[in-house]
């Protein structure tokens, strides 16, 4: 059989399930590592419930996927996951669901695999989106996740740090308040609205303007430039006020047009 034969007759069974985004749909990656509580806690030991360290990691790794080839308008990371807003027009590999997901996960694997110094993996989704509600939703469903985690492993760690093991540790916060935890925390000096925000509400990364400075050789003067940079936001805002700036993201994406 000749190879154009061959070639044809076989690339149905790779291509023959293949899913494409449509045109006008919003587009958000979601990355998670995978199997990231024994990477980070007994395999290199950062320090628990969060590591500064870890964290720029993190941020490091979003800034890469967002320039390495996808039109990414914002990302969000918090823990050990990354949801990435694609520019409503952004056309990448035609939308090929399959492609997507396989590159995303293989970029995010092997910057944090790089900065490690180790093997790390992350997985990827997409989700399809249809309107900006579902947008800004989305992102601040991922927010307030943020803030249920952390108030949840600051509880967990601290028990444990105690000298309480694992099971028994869960067992303990088991059908808790929030209230009964944020107690927990208090009467052992530690107020939960005083920790860092980037631990409760997660990182933004968004491309920023900014002005360079250059020289013009033919006027023999300094000029200025427009650029954009990635800039992450530890400090983000939470609930409502936190819609309103994922709206503003999402507005953005058509006055650049």
């Amino acid at each position: 059989m000749k190879f154009d034969d061959l070639d044809k007759s076989l690339r149905i069974y790779e291509t023959i399930n293949d899913q494409y985004a449509l045109p006008g749909v919003y587009l958000v990656a979601r990355i998670d590592g995978r199997c990231f509580t024994r990477l980070t806690k007994e395999v290199h030991e950062f320090d628990a419930p969060y590591d500064v360290i870890f964290r720029d990691m993190m941020i490091e790794t979003t800034k890469h996927l967002m320039v390495c080839g996808f039109n990414i308008v914002y990302g969000y990371t918090q823990s050990d996951e990354i949801s990435l807003l694609f520019h409503i027009e952004d056309a990448t590999f035609d939308r090929k669901i399959r492609k997507l997901n396989s590159i995303l996960a293989a970029e995010a694997s092997a910057k944090f695999s790089l900065l490690l110094g180790d093997v790390a993996t992350f997985d990827c989704r997409i989700c399809q989106l249809p309107t900006k509600t579902i947008v800004r939703d989305y992102f601040r469903w991922r927010n307030e996740d943020a803030n249920r985690n952390a108030l949840n492993s600051h509880c967990y760690w601290m028990l444990r740090k105690q000298g309480v093991n694992a099971e028994k540790a869960t067992e303990a916060l088991s059908g808790k308040s929030v209230a009964d935890k944020n107690e927990l925390l208090f009467q052992k000096g530690i107020n939960f609205n005083e920790l860092p925000n980037w631990q409760k509400r997660g990182i933004g990364v968004y491309w920023q303007e900014y002005d360079k400075e250059g020289y013009n050789p033919i006027k023999k003067e300094i000029v200025f430039v427009k650029r954009t940079q990635l800039y992450a936001e530890l400090d983000l805002p939470m609930k409502d006020r936190y819609s309103k700036y994922v709206e503003q993201i999402v507005t953005n994406m058509f006055k650049a047009d």
